[in-house]
């Protein structure tokens, strides 16, 4: 199929069965959300949000946008955002991972952290303090009408249609900003009313759970954290506030049940989910499907279950979550390297003929003797293209500001007549070592990138 643009693609997420998790007789589902196109629920809101405040004007052409976010929204605004042109920056607590941040200025956002003790109240009141200072729109996601009905209008669409002609009992959900429960919930209610909408949060964070309202600035934000918020492991669910969206599927009677999980619940069954259905998501999905399971094994045989997935694993590699996961051989994995006897780590390398003395070449050695000497760039580094060890030596000078002169060896411009190839041996004979990179500072022989830092 042909889009017009990336942001056509939003939405239709596959229902997807759980096989070897499910119990017996109990049919259990996951709608997976990071089949959106920047990987999360979270991508729907944000084209939403972003295109209401254009209908309505809020949003001007070029107009800075600013949100607060621990990053799946921050992902889908910057999608969003560089498909129509609109500079964005996010507010991000440093306690989420790095790999969303990384995400987000890749797609040519901005993003300013604020302290991890402040929490998402931090980030938000930062956020709101940068809009008004700078005439920025802020998307509002926590009370963004927009983001409710964005579910209402495709979500829940999404799940009526899939289902249609069969029986769902239960759809179960986290919660962050409440637009997937409010919006899902208020179109599941409506036409299919036996449906109970559970929703699942942090056993030592249960804000919902604990009947204290959250306190409130005329506008609907938060005004502080919330008294039973404590730090939990599912990153992106339940802030440190109960959002005005979540609060009002709450008064509206939309949420039947919830469900408390433990965080080495959601921590194993978001690993289970990857290991036993080939499904990558990441710990507020394992959230969700451990509140699944656990209604499973108490439903009556037939019962069908829905659980919403929210986002990929990938953007949780720093974290928890992936923190048993080793980089290096396991011992299983060493035994099976060891079950042959070739490509191995502990054989002993394979000798090499004694290297030839590198023969003279005058032109290649003038070169070199030129480009180490020269006092206008003092600093000279012969490289590799594409190589690790001299990419990192490039970005230490980088940071320090020291201009640095590159020699590329095996660049397509050196490889004409092997002249990258004269001039590596004629550095050779110089140094008497065959790696790269090596460096010189002022005329003067400094080593390869171990030397050099």
């Amino acid at each position: 199929m042909k889009y017009d643009d990336i942001l056509q693609t939003i939405g239709r997420t596959p229902i997807v069965r759980i096989h070897r998790l499910a119990p017996p007789g109990v049919n259990v589902f996951a709608k997976v959300e990071s089949f959106n196109p920047m990987g999360s629920v979270k991508d729907r809101l944000a084209l939403a949000v972003i295109e209401a405040a254009e209908r309505s004007g809020e949003l001007q052409p070029g107009q800075t946008v600013i949100e607060a976010t621990s990053g799946n929204t921050g992902i889908g605004l910057a999608m969003v955002c560089a498909r129509k042109g609109y500079p964005l920056v996010v507010t991000m607590a440093e306690s989420f991972s790095v790999e969303r941040r990384r995400l987000m200025r890749f797609l040519g956002a901005k993003v300013v952290l604020t302290p991890a003790a402040l929490k998402g109240s931090g980030m938000l009141a930062k956020a709101t303090e940068l809009a008004k200072e700078h005439g920025w729109f802020l998307t509002r996601q926590f009370e963004n009408e927009a983001n409710a009905e964005i579910h209402a209008r495709t979500t829940a669409r999404e799940i009526i249609s899939d289902f249609e002609g069969e029986r769902l009992d239960y759809w179960v959900s986290t919660f962050g900003t409440g637009g997937t429960v409010n919006g899902v919930a208020r179109v599941l209610k409506k036409e299919l009313p036996h449906v109970r909408v559970v929703v699942a949060e942090p056993d030592n964070a249960q804000l919902l759970g604990s009947g204290i309202s959250q306190t409130r600035d005329p506008d609907g934000a938060p005004r502080d954290s919330h008294p039973s918020f404590r730090p939990h492991v599912v990153q992106g669910a339940s802030p440190d506030f109960i959002s005005k969206l979540a609060e009002d599927a709450v008064r509206t009677g939309l949420i039947d049940d919830l469900a408390p999980i433990d965080g080495a619940d959601a921590l194993r069954v978001s690993q289970e989910l990857a290991c036993k259905e080939g499904i990558f998501v990441g710990i507020s999905a394992g959230a969700t499907m451990a509140a699944a399971l656990e209604i499973a094994r108490r439903a009556p045989q037939g019962s069908t279950i829905l659980a919403m997935l929210p986002d990929t694993g990938e953007r949780y590699l720093s974290t928890p979550l992936f923190e048993k996961i080793s980089t290096e051989m396991t011992r299983e994995e060493l035994e099976i390297s060891r079950s042959t006897p070739s490509c191995r780590f502990d054989a002993p390398s394979p000798s090499t003929p004694a290297t030839a003395p590198v023969a003279q070449d005058a032109k290649a050695d003038a070169f070199v003797n030129a480009v180490i000497n020269d006092k206008d760039q003092p600093v000279v580094m012969f490289a590799l293209k594409w190589c690790e060890f001299a990419s990192a030596v490039r970005r230490m000078f980088e940071t320090l500001a020291i201009p640095c002169r590159v020699i590329e060896l095996d660049s397509v411009e050196f490889q004409k007549n092997d002249w990258g190839g004269r001039v590596r041996r004629a550095l050779q004979a110089r140094v008497n070592v065959p790696t790269i990179p090596q460096i010189f500072v002022m005329g003067g022989w400094i080593g390869g990138c171990t030397e050099t830092f």
